[in-house]
């Protein structure tokens, strides 16, 4: 088994020898050490990072390794985790150890290590959170200085990872509007791979903050070495994959310091991003579970908690609804037995209202001509009809046409001297401007004081920067990208101070912004506008090895051609449910089907939600795609069948669950049938060890079946 314990490697750097005074740092969790020791010259270094070491002794035994926070200017060749230019212009920086100190707190600890340079008053603390039960490290740094005048940094990663093996493959997502999180696996070669954005808002539009970095050989769900990690933050990142001349390979995640030059000021602290990694020797399956606890347990807002199903009116109405149309669908709602339904985009601006996407963005009262009686008396129908009401909001944006860019124009984000650069007839807001910020507060702040009963947003952000210039900043224009995050954050915060469990769902023109920085203050997102119910298998794939099914909105639509109802509601079954459909134009049986599939969703859904995901077949490797839940007790599980397409040797093989208690008995039942139809599996309601389930395994498609079919199974316990 390969670890990483890098001992004796002659290179340019200078390599540490085990200080006498100090003890290896050991981060551990239950699986997984993390060793950094310092060495006889006081930097810190790498020294292991694999499977835990359970025996102190072997951890003492450890030095040497790679400098973890590696810095420019002094003998380093590669890319260095920070650079920083002094006052005086020298651009050099050593970092030596001074101390460190661990703060636990339950099952997890924080581990603070001090780091300062030898000739300049600067200080670097690198810091650890280990969450030990889940088997997940996250690492940031703050860097701070005592120097008479302002230094500038031009590179500030949140950690650096090292790693010794024979080869090395990486696994990244990547994509566009409605075909997010395409998955690539590619063999990484001397030099360096970056994986990065520059696109400030919307900043996940093209490639996911996330990656799998496998180890000797490409791992599969069930086997491999690798790790897992994502950023949390929701602009522009950069991750680098750097291969020297021995093969030693240098992951560097962070802000993309692109157009970033930071001046920090005397006494200033810049704070880094999170770098959230996990560890894995058992494939990416086990990597994806371990953070899927995490998340639910200390990452997504009210991650634990409950979910509304909702029906949107978008596909229904579009911008073309009034008060008494809007009313009418709230029975589709109350028909389908949904918790919630939530009016989208359309419903604002009068001096210049939004019947379209050219006009209406930043006006957020509502429109007279189509809601007279105001969102108050929506509300009020709602509840009337037992259901709840949400509502679209895009607040951090602006249409040339409004009255807001008419008596603010220093508000908007748009370089000098130049014509303005508009997407979907948008601009973006200057959310570094501190009154800017308390407008976007406003926005909810208003609409939730005056309409107490609203009980979710929708919040959208459709463009990204371009031609981007702050007059806010002024000389700072450096500062941009990373302040317009901080301050969405801060207006965050403040939202969540007044209301701190009302629902938001973090959308961005799709996938825009999916990030563990995000999703503290949200408790879902909206992964892509393509709601295309084969489309969405691979799309959910994608988006499920780093995110649970609790936080990935899935929507019934019309969209898809050739897809029955059944197909469409049962691959949206296997994220967090939700309906985006003209309800009025179902069959009375797709009626009665939708019906039955809420009351089976809101029966099963504690499982997809909070239970443990094994993704069993890909489908990137058959036509098929098999994925399942199972629940913590391994009691009950949800499985999922999908049919893509008709291949004899694909559809007839036998399928061998996973996660199960081989010793325990299940019975297996096909659900969410539709209406006048019969399971047409033997196997149906019979009973098998979960032995028996795993090894042998179950043919899940037996008999004549069709292209774009589906199954759901339920396996309980006897």
């Amino acid at each position: 088994m390969l670890k990483y314990l890098l001992l004796l490697i002659p290179n340019v750097i200078s390599l540490a020898v085990l200080s006498q005074s100090q003890a290896p740092i050991n981060l551990q969790t239950k699986n997984t050490s993390l060793v950094l020791t310092v060495g006889g010259n006081n930097r810190l270094y790498q020294s292991y990072l694999g499977p835990r070491l359970a025996a102190p002794a072997e951890v003492e035994k450890l030095s040497g390794g790679r400098e973890v926070y590696l810095t420019a200017g002094m003998e380093n060749q590669f890319e260095p985790a920070i650079r920083l230019v002094h006052e005086d212009g020298n651009p050099s920086l050593e970092l030596k150890y001074v101390s460190h100190n661990t703060q636990q707190e339950g099952t997890t600890s924080t581990t603070r290590i001090v780091l300062k340079d030898s000739v300049y008053p600067v200080e670097v603390v690198l810091q650890y959170k280990v969450y030990f039960n889940e088997d997940v490290i996250t690492c940031s740094a703050t860097i701070q200085h005592h120097e008479k005048k302002p230094v500038r940094l031009t590179q500030y990663a949140s950690t650096m990872l090292h790693f010794s093996a024979d080869n090395y493959w990486l696994t990244q997502f990547h994509g566009d509007w409605a075909r997010e999180v395409n998955m690539v696996e590619e063999k990484l070669t001397n030099g360096i791979k970056s994986i990065e954005s520059k696109l400030g808002t919307r900043a996940n539009f093209y490639q996911t903050p996330a990656f799998f970095l496998s180890l000797n050989n490409p791992a599969t769900e069930t086997s491999g070495e690798l790790i897992a990690g994502t950023l949390a933050w929701t602009g522009n990142f950069q991750f680098t994959f750097e291969i020297d001349q021995r093969n030693q390979l240098r992951v560097r995640p962070g802000i993309n310091p692109f157009a970033s030059d930071y001046t920090l000021q005397p006494g200033e602290v810049f704070t880094t991003p999170e770098f959230t990694f996990t560890y894995s020797n058992q494939g990416k399956g086990q990597a994806s579970r371990n953070l899927h606890r995490w998340a639910r347990n200390y990452a997504v807002l009210d991650g634990k908690g409950p979910r509304l199903t909702l029906l949107n009116n978008w596909e229904a109405t579009y911008f073309n609804f009034n008060e008494e149309k809007l009313i009418e669908l709230f029975d589709g709602a109350k028909q389908l037995g949904v918790d919630l339904f939530l009016l989208d985009d359309g419903w604002f601006g009068n001096a210049f209202p939004r019947n379209d996407d050219k006009a209406g963005l930043g006006d957020w009262q509502e429109n007279k001509s189509k809601l007279p009686n105001g969102i108050g008396r929506l509300v009020q129908e709602a509840e009337k009809k037992g259901i709840k009401f949400g509502i679209w909001l895009e607040p951090e944006m602006v249409n040339p046409k409004s009255e807001l860019y008419q008596k603010h124009p220093d508000w908007i984000l748009r370089l000098p001297n130049r014509p303005e650069n508009l997407a979907r007839n948008q601009l973006v807001l200057d959310l570094t401007n501190p009154k800017v910020q308390d407008f976007v507060f406003s926005i909810v702040d208003d609409m939730l004081t005056k309409n107490p009963g609203v009980a979710f947003i929708k919040w959208d952000c459709n463009r990204s920067m371009t031609n981007a210039y702050s007059a806010y900043l002024k000389e700072k224009q450096s500062h941009l990208f990373i302040e317009y995050t901080r301050c969405l954050y801060k207006v965050m915060e403040r939202i969540r101070a007044k209301y701190p469990h009302l629902p938001v769902m973090l959308c961005s023109g799709g996938g825009g912004r999916t990030d563990y920085g995000g999703l503290k203050y949200f408790t879902e997102f909206w992964p892509s506008d393509n709601t295309d119910g084969l489309e969405r298998i691979f799309i959910q794939w994608g988006y499920s090895y780093f995110f649970p099914a609790n936080t990935i909105a899935a929507h019934i639509t019309s969209m898809g051609k050739g897809q029955s109802l059944k197909f469409r509601t049962d691959v949206a079954m296997s994220g967090k449910l939700g309906y985006d459909i003209r309800v009025n134009e179902f069959t009375p049986q797709e009626l009665q089907f939708s019906q039955e599939a809420v009351k089976t969703y809101k029966r099963i859904s504690d499982i997809i939600w909070l239970g443990d995901l094994y993704r069993i077949i890909s489908p990137y490797e058959e036509n098929r795609s098999v994925v399942m839940y199972v629940n913590e007790n391994k009691s009950k599980a949800i499985l999922f069948n999908y049919i893509l397409n008709v291949r004899r040797k694909d559809i007839f093989t036998r399928v061998q669950l996973q996660g199960l208690d081989p010793k325990k008995k299940y019975r297996i039942k096909e659900i969410n049938l539709f209406p006048g139809t019969k399971a047409g599996n033997p196997d149906n309601d019979k009973v098998f060890t979960g032995d028996y389930l795993m090894t042998v395994g179950i043919n899940l498609t037996p008999g004549k079946v069709t292209s774009l079919t589906s199954n759901v199974f339920e396996i309980t316990e006897e």
